[in-house]
């Protein structure tokens, strides 16, 4: 695995990457990939639900961070990559219907409509970079894992028919780097900024840290407390709830690996 520490990232290796991705040839998730470039989350919606689901990501920036919206129609997002494929330029993708995860595909330029509205979300692994090169050590990435994240009891404010429990993401820290990762990640409120709860987790609905609800479990270990920070795949829970009749989602860890540096997403 990559490691985030790694020198920042080339043009031409950033765009190496999207097009193996297009080809197939990666098709796991991209933690730790394309160092010091900016990663998405994305929600493809038709047009007619587009503007409740624009107004639901301003009404919850935590969990839903935007970094850019397409033309009706478009796969392209200028702004985050001019050769940007949003058909075919992430390793997996969620189709749901009715608010039923339908299949996973490697591609969705089948499915793509001329009414379909993409919208692309900041993701964790930005500020995941900035712990990691401030020596905090993060367990998942040592071990080549996805992030462990969980469905909880905070509620999204609701737009429209968009409504839903926020997804967390979780990472297990010593308690003096728990400090130090809130000051850290304040910086990033373009990739969820900081945490929305340490410990306890029973106190925001989670059961049980070993059975994560998307990702893979990552143990926390007795002199560590859990950190949880709002996640890029709440659209995903607000789906199953709000149940549109169509919407395309990234498979979780899966991320559009975008030209932006992280470093400019940082308020200060």
């Amino acid at each position: 695995m990559t490691d985030l520490r790694a020198p920042l990232a080339s043009d031409a290796e950033v765009a190496a990457l999207r097009h193996r991705i297009r080809r197939g040839e990666h098709t796991a998730h991209t933690s730790g990939l394309a160092a010091g470039r900016v990663q998405g989350n994305l929600v493809v919606l038709p047009e007619a639900q587009a503007f409740d689901f624009l107004r639901f990501c301003q009404r919850n920036p935590r969990p839903c961070p935007l970094l850019a919206v397409s033309e009706p129609g478009s796969p392209r997002v200028p702004l985050l990559g001019a050769d940007i494929d949003l058909r075919t330029d992430l390793p997996g993708y969620r189709v749901w219907r009715d608010g039923e995860l339908a299949e996973e595909r490697a591609d969705i330029g089948a499915l793509w409509r001329d009414d379909l509205v993409a919208f692309v979300l900041g993701c964790s692994f930005s500020f995941e970079e900035a712990l990691l090169q401030s020596g905090i050590a993060l367990r998942h990435v040592a071990c080549g894992a996805n992030v462990a994240m969980y469905r909880t009891s905070i509620p999204t404010v609701a737009a429209g028919p968009f409504a839903g429990p926020m997804v967390v993401s979780m990472r297990p820290l010593k308690p003096a780097d728990a400090i130090r990762a809130v000051q850290i990640t304040s910086r990033f409120p373009g990739v969820h900024g900081a945490p929305v709860h340490i410990g306890l987790p029973q106190a925001i609905g989670i059961a049980d840290l070993a059975r994560p609800d998307f990702g893979d479990p990552v143990p926390v270990l007795d002199d560590e407390l859990p950190v949880f920070w709002a996640c890029g795949v709440t659209p995903q829970s607000v789906v199953m709830a709000s149940r549109p009749p169509f919407c395309i989602t990234h498979s979780p860890g899966a991320m559009l690996v975008t030209d932006l540096l992280n470093d400019r997403l940082a308020a200060f």
